[in-house]
């Protein structure tokens, strides 16, 4: 089995600029913005958003995919794990504020005009909340970092053999996404 590929760390310029949008966009979403101000790139957090934006399909816009996946992903972590920028109060709050950050990301992603990139985000999200269900977190992750290489590069019969595991819930899932995840150099 190949190694895995290294970790893409937070681009600050990504969530930076999220941070940003939410706070212009003013209402309910700027007033969960965590009062802390910070910085995940700095604590070591990962997100598969700089993945996707270092892939050749986001060449030209690779500030707009990134926003736009960290969009997604905040949405994600709202659902299911730790979120970076939103603090909420309430569970129900933090779904709702997940849900509309899933939409500004496909929102943007379809202004785009990238409808590859919306299925396939559509269906890491779909995949991944299938993990959850099954108790699996690590299969959720690695179904993220796949789906964002999908974005960045595009999809391979590989990858849609990896989604049809996790649909089946195939015990070798979690390899096969793992498999799927291009390698980004380190930056330098």
């Amino acid at each position: 089995m190949e190694p895995a590929p290294p970790v893409v760390r937070v681009s600050a310029g990504g969530i930076a600029r999220l941070r940003e949008l939410l706070r212009e966009g003013g209402g309910l979403m700027s007033e969960l913005l965590s009062a802390d101000g910070h910085d995940p790139a700095a604590n070591g957090a990962t997100s598969p958003a700089a993945l996707a934006a270092a892939g050749p399909r986001a060449a030209g816009r690779r500030e707009e995919y990134e926003l736009l996946v960290e969009a997604i992903y905040e949405g994600y972590l709202l659902h299911y794990g730790a979120p970076r920028l939103i603090d909420a109060p309430e569970a129900d709050l933090g779904l709702l504020a997940g849900d509309r950050l899933y939409a500004i990301g496909l929102a943007r992603l379809v202004d785009l005009g990238d409808t590859l990139a919306v299925a396939e985000l559509a269906d890491t999200i779909t995949l991944s909340a299938l993990a959850h269900g099954a108790g699996q977190p690590e299969l959720a992750e690695a179904t993220w970092e796949a789906g964002a290489s999908a974005v960045g590069w595009g999809p391979s019969s590989q990858h849609r053999r990896a989604k049809e595991m996790v649909l089946g819930g195939d015990p070798l899932a979690l390899d096969a996404m793992r498999t799927c995840v291009r390698s980004v150099p380190a930056p330098r």
